[in-house]
């Protein structure tokens, strides 16, 4: 009896030793493949708004009534992502009504009040095909949103826009993302236009 318990303590000693000779290797994190849609865009020409662009196909415009009850926000909207819970939040104000310089100073502050969690933030200027300028920002880091904008006429009308999504802030995992929507973005940016009235 004795015997067995040896040779099964052996075995085991045995086993042990080999296991830790083996080639395995911890796998890196890895991400779900994601298949993307084809860019393809659809004009939003709502009547009463002040604006018209082209969003995606395999977007919905909705308004956005989350969290203004009054009539002073009628004309913000949200472009939801469904496929990629995401949503570009689009707010406009008038100049003549808020004042240039406070809507761009709030346009800075709601871009750099991620800088706690931003390893960089990044504005460029741009200027659209139609003759409008602005901003766009690029926020890296494990921020709740990475692409940032506002666009101008400098006079009547100011639009901002800014793309979350409905997931933990990682950058990793959502810079595919974050790449592709980005082209949808700039896209919007490049085809808006001012109604006038």
């Amino acid at each position: 009896m004795r015997v067995h318990w040896l040779t099964a303590l052996f075995i085991v000693v045995i086993s042990g030793i080999s296991a830790c000779n083996s080639d395995y290797t911890i796998k890196p994190k890895g991400y779900f493949k994601i298949d993307f849609p084809e860019h393809k865009y659809q004009v939003f020409n709502e009547p009463g708004y002040p604006y018209t662009f082209e969003y995606p196909v395999y977007a919905k415009v909705e308004k956005d009534t989350t969290m203004f009850d009054d009539n002073d926000t009628p004309y913000w909207i949200n472009i939801d992502f469904p496929s990629f819970q995401g949503k570009i939040y689009v707010s406009y104000k008038t100049i003549v009504d808020t004042g240039f310089d406070k809507l761009v100073d709030d346009a800075f502050k709601m871009t750099y009040k991620h800088t706690s969690k931003a390893t960089e933030i990044q504005d460029s200027l741009m200027t659209t095909p139609k003759g409008l300028s602005g901003l766009w920002f690029n926020v890296r880091g494990n921020t709740a949103t990475a692409k940032q904008f506002f666009v101008t006429d400098s006079v009547k009308h100011f639009l901002r826009g800014a793309l979350y999504f409905d997931a933990t802030p990682n950058e990793d995992s959502l810079r595919i993302v974050n790449e592709f929507l980005q082209a949808d973005m700039k896209h919007l940016i490049n085809t808006l236009q001012w109604k006038s009235k």
